[in-house]
């Protein structure tokens, strides 16, 4: 198959399962996302036990971050820009060359901090650059009307590894402290073989292409975003469940420890947002039938304020797990939601700086909601913290609920 080929094209269309370009990238995914769960977990513990200091475990995840924001806009400039296939290996490549690099030292015992952070800051620019290629290989190898079955089995890809990812390190350290950095350089081959062995459709073609290069390209894709009701309503609300949901992680952590609850019992109260995240997973294509793009919305948003409130009526790990579980139940279907919108109404050359707009908007509500929620715990008891971020959650969402920029929404382009 030559790049300009698309199965779409064809005259029959093969079911998802035997889509083997499909189910190759997906496989990388899916391989790529493991080993970064893996390392999220590994580095600091490994700093951790190399420098004894919380401040040098916590300075990976806050440089991985840092890059992966800072270079995020122009990941999609250079995914609409350039060849996206070419895109996605060079990151690949590169997040393997820094996995095998960090693998050697620590087998050599030459492992420094420095090594780690610069480690961390490779990681970061490696998701921002290859984040909206990977994304879009997707669109690219599967029909239209698979889209949404395709990106229903890329959520499995995403709450699996969010669940399994942090456990495997744990386990993979008591093993060997070389081991899970050994195990991310596989991962990371296994994703850069998927990105080799499969040709996808290209905007930018083997030529660089006009798109992005216009001032101000970066933030384009930004700007139709925002100049699209539909499409502003649910990012805004994407980012504000973001921000409350991450706030909401720090307090209920907070609350079970006032309680007494053990690291491990914190630990897997906490996994309720994977195992909600994989069980909603299943529920996209129902709840799509069912539901229009705005009263889905809605509706996944709404279940958030009820939830928050719920540990802080009835705490405990159980409680915890349960509401985490079913607060997490809707996000599938809204992320798959968002990335079909963006497919339909986002012009094929802004497609790569809208994904990165949209990706940098959501990693950035991560750090605004877990330091608002320390700020709030030095003055509030947690029970009245969780209940506050219920109520600006639901203040938040009232304009839209009684606006009338959601209704009579439909999933047609």
């Amino acid at each position: 198959m030559t790049v300009t080929e698309n199965p779409v094209q064809t005259a029959a269309v093969v079911p998802l399962r035997r889509n083997w370009r499909f189910q190759t990238l997906w496989a990388g995914s899916a391989s790529a996302m493991l080993g970064t769960c893996v390392a999220d977990t590994a580095y600091p513990l490994l700093l951790l036990a190399m420098t004894g200091s919380p401040t040098a475990a916590g300075a990976f995840a806050a440089v991985q971050f840092g890059a992966s924001v800072l270079f995020g806009l122009h990941g999609g400039a250079v995914a609409d820009r350039h060849d996206r296939r070419r895109v996605l290996i060079l990151a690949d490549t590169v997040r393997l060359v820094t996995a095998l690099s960090v693998a050697l030292a620590l087998l050599a015992h030459r492992l420094t901090v420095p090594h780690t952070l610069v480690a961390a800051a490779v990681i970061g620019a490696t998701m921002a650059y290859g984040g909206p290629s990977r994304m879009l290989a997707l669109r690219a190898v599967v029909p239209p009307e698979q889209l949404r079955q395709a990106l229903s089995q890329d959520e499995l890809r995403v709450n699996g590894a969010a669940l399994a990812g942090p456990p495997l390190a744990g386990f993979l350290l008591g093993v060997g402290r070389a081991v899970p950095f050994l195990t991310t350089v596989l991962t990371s081959a296994l994703a850069l073989t998927a990105s080799v062995a499969v040709r996808f459709d290209s905007p930018a073609g083997d030529a660089p292409s006009a798109a992005g290069k216009e001032k101000g390209a970066a933030y384009a894709g930004l700007r139709y975003l925002f100049g699209n009701p539909v499409l502003r309503s649910t990012v805004l609300v994407a980012v504000a469940l973001n921000v409350a949901g991450s706030a909401m992680l720090l307090t209920v952590m907070v609350l079970l420890r006032a309680h007494g609850t053990s690291e491990a019992g914190i630990g897997l109260a906490l996994t309720g947002e994977a195992v909600g995240g994989l069980l909603g997973a299943l529920l996209v294509s129902r709840l799509h039938r069912l539901l229009a793009p705005g009263a889905l919305l809605l509706a996944v948003a709404w279940i958030g304020p009820v939830m928050f409130a719920v540990p802080a009526l009835a705490a405990g790990p159980a409680v915890v797990f349960a509401a985490l579980t079913v607060m997490s139940l809707g996000v599938p279907a809204l992320r798959v939601m968002l990335d079909v919108l963006v497919f339909q109404r986002v012009p094929e050359a802004m497609r790569g700086r809208a994904m990165a707009g949209t990706m940098t908007l959501l990693m950035g509500g991560l750090p605004i909601g877990t330091m608002g929620a320390g700020l709030l715990l030095d003055l509030l008891p947690g029970t009245t913290v969780l209940l506050l971020l219920a109520c600006l959650l639901a203040a938040a969402l009232l304009p839209l609920t009684l606006g009338r920029s959601l209704r009579g929404t439909s999933w047609g382009a």
